[in-house]
């Protein structure tokens, strides 16, 4: 109070903003919202993280003043001066935007309407997937091949197994085309060289 007195302020003076505030015990504290206007709008970003923040600021804050009022480090006037409790932030909400990739719960009760923006960053769609039967699998792999080929791109063809990308590799240079395996027992130089060959055309697929 002595320094209050002669100087105008003492470290830690925020902690009893209520009482410099003239504000009744447990009102809500001033914030940035209350300088905008009534009919403002908040974007919230990233709002599956931001909203369950605003939520545990108070809580964790309470809980924080708390220990400190009950071991004589604060008067329990401090808790007063706190951030907005989840409520009180919830009736300065006028209009709200949330935006997110995995918007919670709260954000589907809340919402009145739902906008779905899908962004690709690199510019690339996905491909075209089509799911064929297992009969005549291999005639129908043979002709995607050659339809590949004709068009200068290269074939990947996934096996269950290693011994299977062996085999298939094997039937299909047999019938003249130009492919390798790939599996984890190739080591890492020879790796890289497949890969290039089939950059450089070398093979069709692998």
């Amino acid at each position: 109070m002595e320094l209050l007195r002669e100087t105008g302020s003492c470290p830690g003076v925020e902690n009893y903003s209520m009482h410099l505030g003239r504000r009744k015990p447990g009102s809500p504290p001033w914030t940035l919202l209350d300088y905008f206007n009534d009919d403002y709008m908040i974007f919230i970003d990233e709002s599956h993280i931001t909203i369950p923040q605003i939520n545990g600021m108070y809580k964790g804050d309470q809980s924080r003043k708390e220990t400190l009022v009950e071991h004589g480090f604060r008067l329990p006037s401090a808790k007063d001066n706190r951030p907005l409790s989840f409520e009180e932030f919830e009736d300065r909400m006028p209009q709200t935007i949330f935006v997110s990739a995995t918007p919670g719960n709260y954000e589907e009760k809340k919402q009145e309407d739902f906008v779905e923006q899908i962004i690709r960053p690199t510019g690339l769609l996905d491909p075209e997937i089509i799911i064929e039967p297992t009969k005549n699998q291999i005639d129908n792999l043979l002709d995607r091949i050659q339809s590949n080929i004709e068009k200068n791109q290269r074939t990947l063809v996934t096996t269950l197994t290693k011994k299977m990308s062996e085999e298939l590799s094997e039937y299909l240079r047999e019938l003249g085309i130009k492919v390798h395996y790939l599996h984890s027992e190739i080591d890492t130089i020879e790796r890289i060289e497949i890969l290039r060959d089939l950059r450089l055309g070398t093979y069709d697929g692998f």
